[in-house]
């Protein structure tokens, strides 16, 4: 059986993986930790990147996995294709994450005056808008709207990157994961809860010719949505 490092998104916690997790299969030694600063885990001064890879990496080896599959959603998408690109994985499975910055670093930057007043939580709110989450069933919706805790602290923490570095350095460096990644031998699968751009598309695969896509019809949670699929192409 494969080991499975699962990595949820951004203000919520470990239990958005339960659905996942009940549809596996015996055997797999699944490790699905909070993010510094989410749930459990305890806050920290810093959640740049490169930090939160080196604790989770911390957390999979005191865990023992060896070469695990890695499948992060949203922004633990971002954690997981970073992870792979110093880790030793079998394969990433990215969920609903768009690597490029794009409009979505352009809507952090401008939100930044907002984020660090009293009013912060209509920026969260109004991303949450967007996210297709009136379209989950029931036990899916009400689960992703507790297995959650939005802090500024968070949102500045985790958006820091995207606030403070140039939109090109960062999709370079995406690049050149996707690229490691590749040259180690890992797949990549992206699951895609809606039709994906020709272009991206074309810019995964110029850097990930290997990449698998599947649209698995959900919004921003397709694991939510049929976990059953999901945990298949995660368990492989």
């Amino acid at each position: 059986m494969t080991d499975l490092l699962l990595l949820h998104g951004l203000t919520y916690d470990h239990r958005t993986w339960d659905p996942v997790r009940a549809e596996l299969a015996p055997g797999h030694r699944v490790l699905a930790p909070d993010l510094p600063g989410h749930g459990t885990a305890p806050r920290r001064a810093s959640y740049s990147l490169s930090e939160v890879v080196e604790v989770i990496h911390a957390r999979a080896e005191a865990a023992g996995l060896v070469r695990p599959v890695v499948a992060g959603h949203s922004l633990g998408a971002v954690v997981a294709t970073a992870y792979a690109a110093v880790h030793p994985v079998s394969r990433v499975v990215n969920v609903d994450q768009v690597l490029l910055v794009g409009p979505f670093g352009t809507a952090v930057r401008e939100a930044v005056p907002v984020l660090r007043g009293p009013h912060w939580r209509t920026v969260w709110d109004r991303m949450l808008a967007g996210m297709g989450i009136e379209s989950l069933p029931d036990a899916a919706r009400t689960l992703v709207e507790t297995a959650t805790d939005p802090r500024p602290d968070l949102l500045l923490g985790y958006w820091s990157e995207i606030i403070e570095r140039p939109a090109e350095e960062i999709e370079a460096e995406a690049a050149a994961r996707l690229r490691t990644i590749t040259a180690r031998g890992a797949g990549y699968h992206w699951v895609t809860g809606r039709e994906p751009s020709e272009r991206y598309l074309s810019w995964l695969r110029a850097h990930a010719p290997g990449a698998a896509v599947t649209v698995v019809p959900g919004g921003h949670f397709p694991h939510l949505a049929d976990p059953a699929r999901v945990a298949r192409i995660i368990a492989g």
